[in-house]
């Protein structure tokens, strides 16, 4: 492979790609399928977006969370009591 090649395999690990998804990139470099590899590409820039998606998931409900806490926290003080 050239360096070109190598800078893209080096790129996906970067972009957070998994050790199988780098030597399936890999695969097709090295077997000359380069219009497959495009299509590899997007298949695995799709599992980042899903994980994307997942991680916001998460930060929203984080956000819910302290939202709620905080009302509580209000609520308690307006009653007189401290926490």
């Amino acid at each position: 492979m050239n360096e070109r090649w190598d800078r893209l395999l080096v790129g996906l690990a970067d972009a957070g790609c998994t050790r199988e998804e780098i030597q399936g990139a890999r695969r097709l470099l090295e077997t000359d399928r380069s219009a497959e590899l495009t299509r590899y590409l997007r298949r695995c820039r799709a599992n980042r977006m899903d994980e994307m998606h997942e991680s916001q998931k998460k930060v929203d409900c984080m956000d819910y969370l302290i939202r709620q806490a905080e009302k509580t926290i209000r609520k308690g003080r307006k009653d007189g009591k401290e926490s």
